[in-house]
């Protein structure tokens, strides 16, 4: 978890602090800094924040719907409407982010879910201000300080339920631009199955991949292993969990899921194909 002191590396009040800026009215701990993973050649530090230790409850029943309402991309850009003009709003995906489930799974007799919003950038301060306030009806909250901070920037949230629980937003980000992962490149965060204890364990890995990945093997403690690769032309079913998937509006590379056996946490993620 080293990183030279050019590369700006984030310790573990640094990133208390980003996650004090993400979420309203909830109590935060510092964010279990060693269940962060960095891979592949990328070492420049980029500016999005975990928050493996900050339960965002979505607002109502409404955005958990809206979360599993279909299949990945089904929100995409394919279904806009033509125009001659300029993209709306609403085809850019500023109030409604695409969403795309990436797993789900059954454990303890409670169902769980992982998946991943994006948010189009707005371009002025009235569509900011309308984005921003959608995201708080959610629970969300980007990563910058106020609502003109959005303009020109994507968001994006990758979030995991557990039964009726809370949801707890894993990774997020608000940037002008995704940055294209290549080779080997990886960017994850490790987190609880269930619960929202920073010591662990953790057993549920979310990350992103170059588009050119073809396996991620996340290797556990007790020394087994599990094999994420792409799901083939015909879309595996979703309870599927140790699968990479692409993501509707994400265009840095694809998303994998990876769950450890029970009794048993994460070591290391890598690409290895």
């Amino acid at each position: 978890m080293s990183v030279n002191r050019e590369n700006h590396d984030m310790t573990q009040t640094d990133i208390g602090l980003l996650l004090a800026d993400a979420a309203d009215e909830v109590e935060i701990g510092i964010a279990p800094v060693q269940a962060v993973i960095r891979g592949g050649r990328r070492r420049r530090a980029r500016r999005w924040a975990v928050a493996a230790a900050t339960t965002l409850v979505l607002a109502g029943s409404t955005g958990a719907t809206l979360a599993f309402a279909g299949l990945p991309g089904e929100h995409g850009d394919r279904e806009a409407p033509m125009a001659s003009g300029p993209a709306s709003a609403e085809q850019r995906h500023v109030y409604d982010p695409q969403q795309t489930e990436l797993a789900r799974g059954t454990e303890h007799g409670k169902e769980w879910r992982v998946w991943v919003q994006v948010w189009g950038a707005p371009r002025d301060a009235r569509e900011a201000g309308r984005q921003f306030d959608a995201m708080r009806q959610m629970g969300l909250r980007p990563a910058v300080d106020k609502a003109a901070g959005l303009v020109g920037k994507t968001s994006y949230f990758s979030v995991r339920s557990y039964g009726d629980d809370p949801s707890v937003v894993v990774m997020f980000d608000t940037v002008e631009r995704i940055d294209r992962l290549s080779g080997t490149d990886l960017q994850a965060a490790a987190v609880n199955l269930e619960g929202i204890d920073p010591k662990g364990p953790f057993r549920l890995v979310v990350g992103h991949v170059a588009k050119s990945a073809r396996e991620v093997t996340c290797r556990w403690k007790d020394g087994r292993s599990t094999a994420a690769r792409p799901e083939g032309p015909i879309p595996a079913a979703h309870d599927s969990s140790s699968l990479i998937r692409p993501v509707a509006g994400y265009p840095g590379g694809n998303w994998f899921v990876c769950v450890a056996p029970e009794g048993t946490a994460l070591k290391e993620a890598k690409v290895t194909k």
